[in-house]
């Protein structure tokens, strides 16, 4: 998979490539501005993602966005801010946006968050997608307290006894309820469940 990084912060940016690259399935390239990333995408096969910085320079707004998405200058291309109005985040997606990245994502979620868009579905960090209401999908509504707490974690990559110990509960119990989560959710693993879980506007 090959993925370009287009931010005008140079310790961010770089930082994401060598992170992104680590997982040594990804070719994980970097560029300064729009105008630079579309030289990079002019002189190579389309990448499988493209973040783009909303504030760098040559954006104008969402134009960056929907120029790479108007002439398919990336099989899928995605949203990344530490700062960008939820009006923007909500025209960016019905723009055609793969997702919003966080700037402030963990970096095991930012992982995950890449591995999503790559599979061609839609990510957000999760509590976004709710309605205005602010309620979240009935089915994760119907989840009891330590069931929303215990997918939380699955949805942050935590594994069940990182999970146990920030709850202060037994591994044992963890696992109880993470089969509780999957039959809820009819899903088979904890991947799954996660994907779901913010494909429904969990947080």
């Amino acid at each position: 998979m090959r993925i370009l990084i287009a931010d005008d912060h140079d310790l961010l940016r770089d930082t994401l490539v060598m992170f992104l690259s680590s997982a040594g399935d990804m070719t994980v390239d970097g560029a300064n501005s729009y105008a630079q990333a579309l030289d990079m995408m002019e002189k190579v096969d389309p990448y499988d993602l493209l973040l783009l910085d909303y504030r760098m320079p040559g954006m104008n707004g969402l134009t960056g966005l929907k120029d790479a998405l108007e002439h398919k200058r990336a099989k899928h291309v995605a949203l990344m801010s530490g700062d960008a109005p939820r009006a923007v985040i909500e025209e960016a997606l019905n723009a055609g946006a793969s997702g919003f990245v966080p700037k402030t994502l963990p970096a095991k979620s930012l992982r995950n968050a890449v591995a999503f868009m790559l599979m061609g579905e839609t990510y957000m960090p999760a509590g976004f997608l709710q309605d205005v209401e602010g309620r979240a999908d009935p089915v994760l509504r119907d989840l009891s307290r330590r069931e929303a707490q215990v997918l939380r974690g699955l949805c942050d990559g935590k594994s069940n006894k990182e999970i146990g110990q920030d709850l202060s509960i037994s591994e044992a119990t963890v696992k109880l309820h993470v089969k509780t989560i999957y039959r809820h959710l009819g899903v088979a693993n904890r991947t799954q469940a996660a994907m779901i879980a913010r494909d429904l506007g969990f947080s």
